[in-house]
């Protein structure tokens, strides 16, 4: 390898403009988007600071090489030269995942996974694991093996502070992107009606103080040969959180998911600035002081709720918002159009579907009411 490869940094298909937006303004070199992320030409220290420091990458995939091969022989034999020493830990359990197309001379995923698998363990000796936190993903495409390393381990939403979550939770760093592409930047208030395990709410008082989101968690990147533990030591040393006067809100009609979120706000460490609130859509309360955000993401019929039900739901908060929320903005994720024209609030055109739990939902957004 260079000293600068390509990473990509993963997203939900219909994100990626956000995370894009977000990666520009950490200044990694000339990011661009591409189906299903951001890319660009780094160094292992941008790896270890994009995993540690992005509140929207899903994970982080370091492009550690690429050779051509038209049959498993040939492909045997190109998997045992590449120098595997320069990334992988000969003492580091590995596993292999690989995806290919029907239009290329190897189609068998299985098989090119085998191949490679021997040819690592055979020439550098680490050993083969199921459960290996150290994952080579090998695309085969029109004959090339293109082959990258997950350099973050378990997905990148899992912060390390929730505990609990509700029935259908909405991942960190998708409710991260979902507060910047309703133009939160950290610096208003943000109300959450339906805050179930409080994500919203905890994502938005992170980033209004300034802290780290991948700060209580380990990484793949720890177990891979170029790691060096002084770069990430400088990155928290020269990390500055920030004071802030703002508050957050979060309201459900559930007492028991209301204290799943105070639960995880304390483990957030951000409970100071957070108040979560037992009551229904109908009650809520327009907090004191400046305009600011309210997002929700509701129940939409396909999984929770019957959808006659949900009309009336959505209807209540659409009249409480026109009522009681004059100068703040709405954003609100739904797979249901209808639902969402229930609620009778001005929306701007639509965006383009998203992929969230088997289900294609939309973000819909007002400007100030």
């Amino acid at each position: 390898m260079s000293n600068t490869f390509e990473i990509f940094l993963g997203t939900q298909p219909g994100l990626e403009p956000y995370l894009l937006a977000e990666a520009v303004e950490a200044g990694f070199p000339a990011p661009v988007a591409v189906g299903g992320g951001v890319t660009f030409e780094g160094t292992w220290d941008d790896v270890v600071r994009a995993n540690m420091t992005l509140r929207g990458a899903a994970r982080v995939l370091a492009r550690i090489g690429e050779f051509r091969a038209f049959h498993l022989a040939q492909l045997d034999k190109r998997a045992r030269k590449f120098p595997w020493g320069e990334v992988l830990k000969p003492d580091v359990p590995f596993r292999v995942e690989v995806v290919t197309g029907k239009r290329n001379k190897i189609y068998h995923a299985g098989a090119a996974q085998e191949r490679i698998e021997r040819a690592i363990t055979e020439e550098l000796g680490a050993p083969l694991s199921a459960e290996a936190e150290v994952v080579l993903k090998v695309r085969i495409e029109d004959d090339n093996v293109i082959l990258s390393v997950d350099t973050s381990g378990e997905a990148l939403h899992k912060r390390g502070y929730k505990a609990g979550v509700g029935k259908a939770p909405m991942r960190e760093t998708m409710a991260a992107l979902f507060l910047r592409a309703c133009g939160y930047d950290g610096r208003e208030p943000v109300l959450d009606p339906m805050c179930g395990s409080g994500t919203f709410v905890i994502e938005a008082a992170e980033w209004a103080r300034g802290r780290m989101p991948g700060r209580a968690r380990g990484f793949a990147f720890e177990h891979l040969a170029p790691f060096d533990a002084q770069v990430v030591q400088k990155i928290k040393a020269n990390w500055r959180e920030r004071e802030t006067v703002l508050q957050f809100y979060g309201s459900d009609r559930n007492v028991n998911v209301v204290r799943m979120a105070n639960d995880n706000v304390e483990r957030a460490g951000v409970a100071d600035l957070c108040t979560f609130k037992p009551v229904s859509v109908s009650e809520i309360e327009r907090p004191e002081g400046q305009t600011g955000l309210v997002i929700v993401n509701p129940p939409y019929g396909a999984r929770i709720g019957k959808k006659k039900d949900l009309y009336a739901l959505y209807g209540a908060f659409g009249q409480v918002m026109r009522e009681r929320f004059k100068g703040w903005r709405v954003g609100m994720i739904t797979s249901d159009g209808q639902l969402a024209q229930a609620t009778g609030l001005p929306w701007e055109p639509v965006s383009a579907p998203i992929a969230h739990g088997g289900l294609k939902v939309r973000l819909y957004k007002t400007a100030a009411l």
